[in-house]
Formats: C-alpha cells, structure tokens, sequence
C-alpha cells in the first residue's frame, strides 16, 4: 500500500518544523544527502527511537524529509525545495517591508 499524497506544506507547517532544536539537528544530520535510518539518526543522542521517529514524522509533513521502506527500515531523507520555498517567501516578506520602510521614511522626510 502507498503513502497518500500530503498536501504541499505552506511556510508555516515548515517554519515550525524547523523551530524545533532536536528537528533542526535531524534536519542538519541529513542535509549532506545521505539517507539514514532512524537507529543511525538516534546513535549519539539521548533520544530513544520513538523519539526521533516522532520528529522524524513532523518533518515529513513539512515535506523537508522523505522516506523510504528498505526491508524492515525506513530510511529517511532531505527534500530541499521547502527550504528553497520558505527563502523565498522571506525574500518576498522582507521586499515588502523594505517597500513599507521606504514609503514611511518619505513621508516623515516631507
């Protein structure tokens, strides 16, 4: 059975996603583009499994990790078009603001 497709995230389900300092640290583990499993990703922390499965999960939603069934495992990876997306929304929020910036600073100059 296949996973049903998730609706595209939006900038909020990702920002929240990566506030999370232990999703941020998985997160940073997988950007180099290797896939891991969830007992490699777990070794070397003080998280259990399930803890880092439940992380694991909250980032998949977020769509900045995907995961795939290899035998008995899933082994997960980076996806890195939400973060490319949620740049852009910034760049976009921060243009606006730069707009709004500009237009108070004129008028406090006439």
């Amino acid at each position: 059975m296949s996973k049903p497709e998730l609706a595209d995230p939006g900038p909020v389900e990702i920002f929240a996603a990566l506030g999370d300092p232990t999703r941020l640290s998985l997160l940073t583990k997988l950007s180099d583009g290797q896939t891991r499993s969830i007992a490699t990703l777990s070794a070397d922390t003080n998280l259990t499994r399930q803890a880092v499965t439940k992380h694991l999960h909250v980032l998949e939603r977020a769509g900045l990790v995907k995961s795939v069934r290899v035998g008995r495992e899933s082994q997960f990876g980076y996806r890195p078009e939400p973060i490319t997306e949620a740049r852009s929304y910034l760049d976009r929020v921060s243009a606006q603001w730069d707009d709004a910036l500009e237009r108070l600073k004129a008028l406090v100059e006439r």
